[in-house]
């Protein structure tokens, strides 16, 4: 009698139907030598697992409260479903009926119908007559005050299991959820709200720690994989309980071509086959049942289905829209003050997240900033169950969101928390609108978002963060949009300035003259991304040792802002920092235009104070340059003043390990040098080179010539002395 719509009727010809998980239903007879229903003395679940993996501290306690003696106790097993909370009662079940020698009953609690029905078994277990059970079916007298009357004086200690009470309402309505002296109570439930449960003990259940997880996969399916590919698989699965015993039953019973756990991953990450979560859903098929919570693709539909019948339909709405984005935690100043679409408006945000909350579909992580974080599998769920016709507006409602919290234009040096919170997300909408083919704007819109945190992250410095979040948005969003498309040309810029930081100067002048070559013909000569990408080609090419076509580049781009611009726009003062700073480098020594170039420097230090403001880092840059190219032209006395101006400065604005920080000492250390003063020299070269090798790391650049810098100053100290 194994299904979930077993039936079957008492001497009165009455039908009790259970739903849910509850496969075996009350089964009641007149027969005086009935000795009680089968039914609640085995456990409803649908597959045990092979052994219960982590767990220690939650069994620990559970085991206790199943001793010799013990009884008034009631715990609340509660959190996300998939997480094993059934796992926990059936093994603790076992426990007790095993080694503790304790009666154990269990319920369904699944809806009304199936928790009546199997707390009214229970009490026939416990000795209850034909006569009491036909009274309290009949509503003549209280079903609940009959079961507990014989849990009461039960002649044996107990264990009673209540599964599956997502609805914590059908309990408290008849006071089913009692305390008993001959018993111990394990409620099961996916409902975290507190005040549901008054009395209990409650005991938080989440996913598996990482290496218990990748267990969970081997012991299912030992064979199909090492370790190390268990952990890999079990982490992408987000180390839920669910998908891990769904995964590792799909595993173990393949029989015409077996699929390793590397094989499993790669589908997992879309190269072949089915979507995630149908691939994961199709293990339920060995041994799982048709049950809907037994499918990750519709076990939290459950808790949205009770929501929506709380009168609460917006919280399905925002479920869909943190589908949006990523498993990571979500900062949740993301959804203060705003409306969320036309489906939730912002006054009803807050009860709509409570819901969330209370039914465990999603978290709130204690840290710094305050934030949710919701399971990857539920959100891969709930997004590819959003009808097509919604996709659109809650990607864009999803991108609208994040352009509001992500800076236009980012401040340089230490990097706002929220922004590095962000980033997992700004990835993940952007995947989103090209899986769901949403349309260019919409695309736009989530590239954007992608393009102003890669701007953020590289102004903090984290040039290797940077690299990888352009390089995947410009993969990514070339799906859907043209190459020649102006957000996709700007994030290939950024990879461009990010393979330049870190030393990767042949790749960055490859890019940049690609680039240039690309927004020439598509956009003008005159265009800001074609002078852009004149500044960004410079860079790399005076690196390699070809100043002067860097100058070329930048005279080129000065011209052209001027002319479209002005001389005084802050992007012509760029281009006109950038030509200073070429005017220090050596192969510019023979330069005809050096002297001219060099001469123009005060006048841009003026400039940039009347735009920006004395101390302002734009224009300590401009001094910087300035004091750079003074020094190589051996003017070290004159560039001194600058070069001490700009450290201070420097300091104030960023942190002492940051990119242009480290570049000023450096500067610094080289007019000392010149000018004789070794041990200071010797002391602003220790740092440069200490510092450069530990964010650039042994083998960049300027790593090199930082190492190289400091040993030529030891030695003529050395020699002088």
């Amino acid at each position: 009698m194994n299904g979930r719509n077993d039936a079957r009727a008492d001497g009165m010809g009455r039908v009790y139907q259970a739903s849910g998980d509850q496969h075996i239903v009350e089964h009641h007879h007149h027969a005086r030598d009935w000795s009680g229903p089968d039914s609640v003395r085995r456990p409803a679940v649908g597959r045990a697992p092979v052994a219960l993996r982590d767990r220690v501290e939650v069994m620990g306690r559970l085991r206790a409260a199943v001793e010799p003696g013990v009884g008034n106790r009631l715990y609340v097993l509660h959190g996300l479903g998939g997480c094993g909370k059934t796992a926990i009662a059936h093994a603790l079940f076992r426990h007790a009926t095993g080694e503790a020698g304790r009666v154990g009953l269990w319920v369904n609690a699944s809806d009304s119908a199936s928790l009546r029905a199997g707390m009214l078994a229970v009490a026939a277990d416990r000795g209850a007559t034909d006569g009491e059970l036909i009274g309290a079916r009949g509503g003549l007298r209280p079903a609940a005050d009959l079961v507990w009357k014989y849990l009461d004086h039960s002649d044996e200690p107990w264990l009673l299991v209540v599964d599956n009470a997502d609805d914590a309402t059908i309990l408290r309505d008849d006071a089913w959820l009692r305390t008993s002296p001959t018993g111990t109570v394990i409620v099961t439930s996916r409902q975290a709200a507190a005040y549901w449960w008054p009395g209990a003990d409650l005991l938080h259940v989440g996913v598996l720690p990482l290496d218990d997880a990748a267990l969970v996969l081997r012991d299912l399916a030992p064979d199909a994989g090492t370790v190390e590919d268990a952990a890999e698989v079990a982490d992408r699965l987000g180390r839920l309980p669910l998908a891990l015993t769904l995964a590792g039953g799909f595993l173990a019973h393949q029989v015409i071509d077996p699929w390793t756990l590397a094989d499993y991953r790669r589908r997992l990450d879309g190269e072949a086959g089915p979507d995630p979560i149908e691939l994961i859903d199709q293990g339920a098929a060995v041994g799982g049942g048709g049950d809907s919570r037994h499918l990750t693709s519709r076990t939290w539909q459950l808790s949205l289905d009770a929501l929506d019948a709380q009168g609460l339909a917006e919280t399905s709405h925002l479920l869909r829209l943190l589908a949006c984005w990523a498993s990571d935690p979500l900062p949740l100043m993301l959804l203060s003050g705003t409306e969320l679409g036309p489906d939730l408006a912002g006054f009803r945000v807050e009860s709509a997240l409570r819901g969330l909350l209370d039914h465990s579909l999603t978290e709130l992580v204690p840290s710094g900033v305050r934030c949710l974080r919701t399971h990857g599998v539920l959100l891969d769920s709930v997004a590819r169950s959003i009808p097509a016709d919604q996709r659109e507006s809650l990607a864009a409602t999803a991108a609208r969101l994040l352009l509001a919290a992500l800076p236009e234009v980012p401040d340089r040096g230490a990097q706002d928390p929220h922004v590095n919170l962000l980033a997992p997300h700004v990835i993940a909408l952007l995947r989103r609108t090209v899986v769901w083919e949403a349309g260019q704007a919409t695309v736009e819109a989530a590239a954007n978002c992608v393009l102003r945190l890669v701007i953020a992250v590289h102004r903090s410095g984290d040039y290797a963060s940077t690299l990888i979040l352009a390089s995947k948005a410009v993969e990514l969003a070339t799906q859907r949009l043209a190459a020649d498309n102006l957000t996709i040309l700007r994030l290939r810029q950024r990879v461009g300035r990010a393979l330049f930081r870190l030393g990767r100067f042949e790749e960055s002048e490859a890019l940049h003259r690609n680039l240039l070559e690309e927004c020439e013909r598509a956009l003008g000569p005159d265009s800001p991304e074609t002078l852009e990408s004149c500044l960004r080609l410079a860079s790399p090419l005076a690196n390699l040792g070809y100043a002067q076509d860097s100058v070329s580049l930048i005279q080129r781009a000065v011209a052209g802002r001027t002319r479209v611009l002005g001389r005084m726009h802050p992007l012509t003062l760029i281009a006109r920092k950038y030509l200073l700073e070429m005017a220090g480098f050596p192969e510019m020594a023979a330069a005809p235009e050096r002297g001219e170039i060099i001469a123009a420097g005060p006048s841009l230090i003026v400039d940039c104070r009347r735009e920006f403001g004395e101390s302002h880092p734009f224009t300590l840059g401009a001094e910087l340059n300035y004091a750079f190219a003074l020094s190589q032209a051996g003017q070290s006395d004159e560039a001194l003043p600058y070069a001490r101006r700009v450290i201070v400065g420097y300091e104030q604005h960023y942190s002492s390990d940051y990119p242009l920080t480290l570049s000023a000492r450096t500067t610094l250390s080289r007019i000392l040098g010149e000018l004789g003063q070794h041990e200071e020299a010797i002391s602003q070269a220790e740092v440069v080179a200490e510092e450069r090798a530990r964010t650039l790391g042994p083998t960049h650049p300027w790593t090199h010539i930082a190492a190289e810098l400091l040993e030529r100053y030891r030695s003529r100290q050395n020699k002088d002395e």
